[in-house]
């Protein structure tokens, strides 16, 4: 109830002062505060590793937890490509439209010009965009396929736009904190908002590159993945492990068991919530 009420608190102080900011066309900073706020609200202490850019790149991350969205545009201010399906959500669809997120179909094959030039104007006008190409949530010890939909807007890359690879680390609690097996939203957020204490979640803003060194949008997932994986292995001291659940929105099957190997103790044998 505390933390409930803490980002019920920093909602009423902040939200006006991001309406009168756009009433006077001034860019706002509010949604990049009230993020930070709410990060530390839900138990997160964020610490940045690496300095991320400020205005023309385009952030590619692996997923967790909805607490990630709260980290990274805390430290950066970034917007953020979700599916189309969160702009209909209480509360969460709003503040979403405050950070100006961009929504997309995943099924809509028709308008994925539309949803190109979407993200063109929001580099235009937030200067930064994170995507989250796994397409769900894992647990932090795994890394699933990066789909490249989504990063057709680099094919070609608009004049001066980088790509920078993000690494969302959370230790020892990356199992804890990861949003997975078939745990409904409201109860994650109870979950989390709950949970005694605090836990470090620390964002590594990762050496960026020119998309244009590696051509296509195949290239660039790969690229930004491999960036990624590299430094999530560097800080785990081991090899990643294949994720153990299905999670038939983005296809992906997980592999059966070895010698003798139960299933995660949280997998209930659904998909992941999508994120």
């Amino acid at each position: 109830m505390l933390r409930a009420g803490g980002l019920v608190l920093a909602l009423i102080l902040l939200v006006p002062l991001h309406y009168l900011w756009r009433l006077f066309r001034i860019g706002s900073p509010w949604p990049k505060i009230f993020l930070a706020w709410a990060a530390r609200m839900a138990g997160a202490r964020v610490t940045r590793i690496g300095v991320p850019l400020r205005r023309d790149v385009f952030y590619i991350a692996n997923h967790l937890s909805w607490i990630d969205i709260l980290a990274i545009a805390g430290q950066s201010g970034t917007a953020f490509v979700a599916k189309e399906e969160l702009r209909g959500a209480p509360v969460v669809g709003w503040l979403s439209t405050l950070n100006r997120t961009v929504f997309v179909k995943r099924e809509n094959r028709m308008g994925v010009a539309e949803q190109i030039n979407q993200l063109r104007d929001a580099l235009e006008e937030n200067w930064s965009v994170t995507v989250f190409p796994e397409g769900t949530t894992t647990d932090g010890l795994s890394l699933l396929p990066f789909k490249t939909s989504m990063l057709r807007v680099l094919e070609p890359a608009p004049a001066g736009v980088m790509v920078q690879p993000v690494l969302l680390e959370y230790g020892a609690v990356s199992e804890e904190i990861g949003w997975v097996g078939t745990e409904s939203g409201l109860d994650n957020a109870k979950r989390m908002l709950s949970r005694s204490g605090s836990f470090p979640l620390r964002v590594h803003f990762l050496e960026p590159f020119q998309p244009g060194d590696f051509p296509g949008r195949k290239a660039i997932t790969a690229e930004s993945r491999r960036r990624i994986e590299e430094a999530l292995v560097a800080v785990l001291g081991h090899p990643l492990r294949p994720f153990a659940y299905d999670v038939a929105p983005v296809a992906y099957i997980a592999a059966p068991p070895r010698n003798g190997e139960g299933d995660h103790p949280q997998d209930g044998g659904g998909g992941l919530p999508q994120t």
